[in-house]
């Protein structure tokens, strides 16, 4: 038995709850990682595991042995990035997960710089607006518009999206052009709804009329009607180029479109707080090199695309 790679089983079984989804990541057949994982047992004679036909659960003797398993594991990566070699390239998987919309425009036009700059670094990116199970879905971090919720997850906050308010052409020829917010409320105005994964509903929109000193005077929170509301920001761009109604957009989405004339924006006096742009990982998820310089590099794209925002401005 390979303790090392008896180890790196066992923890992957823990933290994805699964010997088949534990196998998939570590591209091993479930026949291996269940016999590493016994063999690991047997060398110490104690339960790590408790399995039924559904879930493996980590027996108590089994959470203690993984938290020093996984400091051993950091441990090992260390010393193995600290070699010259490897701290200039770090190597090897990377899993993330990213909404539609920062994948399209910005991160992927970018990872070609990224892969020159790293070229063995892996990288597994899967590209949704869901919430994702970063421990059973052994995801190594997420990037994320809005307050982190999960308190048991690390966050960076690397950016501040500003937010406006467009529509399309099309729709305000239809519906005319609103000239005061509380006009989306009106029966013959739409919004296109946004369903946001942590509740599975759209919520509304809190908007500022901001004074001539800077001043707010007036505060309204937006909810609006929709006839259509989807749960992937890509669609929900779409939806809005097609006139099905009014879109709230962070600007990096809307600045193309506003330049060639597809969307018009709507009450300039009036501001949205910006969405908080972070980068979470688990607290027993190593922040290997790889992890670091992906972060790092994620950081460096939205100083350029959406910078943090300064007391003042938010």
């Amino acid at each position: 038995m390979d303790r090392f790679d008896a180890m790196q089983a066992f923890a992957r079984v823990v933290e994805s709850g699964s010997f088949t989804k534990a196998a998939e990541t570590l591209h091993m057949s479930k026949t291996s990682v269940t016999q590493l994982v016994q063999q690991l047992e047997a060398r110490l004679r104690v339960r790590l595991l408790n399995r039924t036909t559904r879930r493996v659960n980590v027996t108590a003797d089994g959470a203690v042995y993984y938290e020093r398993v996984v400091r051993l594991l950091a441990d090992m990566d260390d010393a193995e990035t600290g070699l010259s070699s490897a701290s200039v390239s770090p190597r090897g998987r990377l899993r993330v997960d990213v909404p539609s919309p920062l994948a399209r425009m910005i991160l992927v036009p970018a990872m070609p710089a990224f892969h020159a700059q790293y070229p063995d670094i892996q990288l597994d990116m899967g590209v949704s607006d869901r919430t994702v199970d970063l421990i059973g879905e052994t995801v190594d971090c997420v990037v994320r518009g809005g307050e982190i919720t999960d308190q048991s997850l690390i966050a960076r906050r690397v950016g501040d999206l500003q937010l406006g308010v467009f529509a399309s052409p099309a729709y305000l020829e239809r519906a005319g052009t609103p000239s005061h917010p509380r006009e989306l409320e009106d029966t013959h105005h739409r919004i296109v709804g946004f369903l946001w994964a942590r509740t599975g509903k759209a919520f509304p929109y809190a908007m500022r009329l901001m004074g001539n000193d800077a001043s707010e005077t007036e505060t309204i929170k937006v909810q609006g009607r929709y006839v259509l509301a989807v749960d992937d920001g890509n669609a929900y761009l779409a939806a809005g180029l097609a006139g099905m109604g009014v879109l709230w957009l962070p600007e990096y989405m809307s600045k193309e479109h506003v330049a060639r004339g597809e969307l018009i924006p709507l009450f300039e006096d009036w501001r949205l707080d910006p969405m908080p742009l972070y980068i979470a990982f688990p607290p027993n998820r190593h922040v290997s090199t790889k992890l670091r310089v992906f972060i790092d590099w994620v950081a460096g794209l939205m100083a350029l695309h959406a910078p943090l925002a300064s007391p003042r401005d938010a």
